[in-house]
């Protein structure tokens, strides 16, 4: 028997609100929401809502792209620091030396790039998780739309290995299980009702009369009608969260950050130091012109000293030592975000 809207009055709940849509019984979620089971929305409905509600798609904040995370990588202190002995190697002609370096430098970026990019596509794995088609009720008259057009109010039909495409209210289940895993970590389908539950404190796994976007129907078939869809689903909610936390730097990346200003204070130091001994020694402060002479520098040797100073191993002993790390944790399915952390 369908169920006919009532007109939308004081009592009508707006979607994104904080409505406990598993508390209410079926008749009425259609009536809050200005919907049929039998018939679904109108076009017309269905264009105002698109309008207000936006389109059924997360949204990606401030992703970063490969140049940005190989920027942050080539500004670590450390890094700034070799690049610096980089440089006064090949002022030296220690070219050697400036291969060495640089190839330290690059083993480094290329793993934290890898390691930070392969987190950064976490957005891009839930949007994978999003159906690309649905089938839905409109106008009384069933059709498969893209997922995006999705809109509060839609019925849509499930069955056995369709993806919820939003989250959604189940109003007719015939032995409906769905798998959670993805989004609660269950790792059984959870059966699928549609009477209302009379707990407002009921965990997500335990809405027994919801679907969510991202989860998988295994068994039965089922009508739902959308409560909520994009940033506004318990998946989008999760993508905010990955996108909006703020970056503050660890421990670790602190205590390197010091090491790295520590070195370059002490580089400095020695340099400085060596120049005023050689000075007050005697020693020339420039190279002498003749090629053939061995007598050194003041300046070089000074420059010499400071580049012995700098660790050019430490920044790779330590990024392999966190990319092993990680990978060990990646197998045990905990994705580490920056090797630092």
């Amino acid at each position: 028997m369908a169920v006919t809207a009532k007109p939308r009055d004081a009592t009508t709940t707006t979607p994104g609100s904080e409505t406990t849509w598993f508390m209410l019984e079926p008749d009425e979620v259609l009536r809050r929401l200005d919907t049929q089971i039998a018939t679904g929305l109108t076009q017309s409905a269905v264009d105002e809502r698109l309008v207000q509600y936006g389109p059924n798609e997360l949204i990606s904040k401030g992703v970063k792209s490969p140049w940005a995370i190989l920027w942050e990588q080539l500004t670590n202190p450390l890094v700034l620091l070799l690049l610096g002995a980089a440089a006064v190697s090949i002022f030296l002609g220690k070219f050697d030396s400036v291969i060495a370096i640089l190839a330290i430098v690059v083993i480094n970026a290329i793993l934290g790039v890898s390691q930070e990019y392969r987190a950064e596509q976490a957005m891009a794995a839930l949007k994978k998780m999003a159906a690309p088609l649905v089938r839905v009720r409109r106008d009384g008259q069933v059709m498969d739309i893209e997922s995006r057009f999705l809109v509060p109010g839609d019925v849509v039909l499930l069955e056995a290995g369709s993806i919820v495409p939003a989250d959604g209210r189940l109003i007719e289940a015939a032995n409906v299980q769905v798998a959670e895993a993805a989004l609660t970590g269950e790792s059984q389908p959870v059966d699928k009702t549609i009477r209302g539950l009379e707990n407002a404190d009921v965990q997500l796994g335990d809405r027994e009369n919801m679907v969510y976007m991202g989860t998988a129907v295994t068994y039965g078939r089922g009508t739902a009608v959308i409560v909520e869809t994009g940033m506004k689903t318990e998946l989008g909610r999760i993508a905010d969260l990955i996108q909006s936390v703020e970056e503050e730097q660890t421990p670790m990346q602190k205590r390197m950050g010091e090491v790295g200003v520590a070195l370059f204070r002490l580089a400095v130091g020695v340099m400085i130091f060596a120049l005023i001994v050689g000075i007050l020694t005697g020693q020339p402060l420039l190279p002498p012109s003749d090629p053939t002479s061995t007598e050194e520098s003041v300046l070089l040797t000074a420059v010499s000293i400071a580049v012995a100073v700098v660790p050019e191993g430490l920044p790779a002993v330590v990024t392999v030592a966190l990319a092993l790390g990680a990978q060990r944790m990646l197998r045990r399915r905990a994705l580490i975000r920056k090797l630092p952390a």
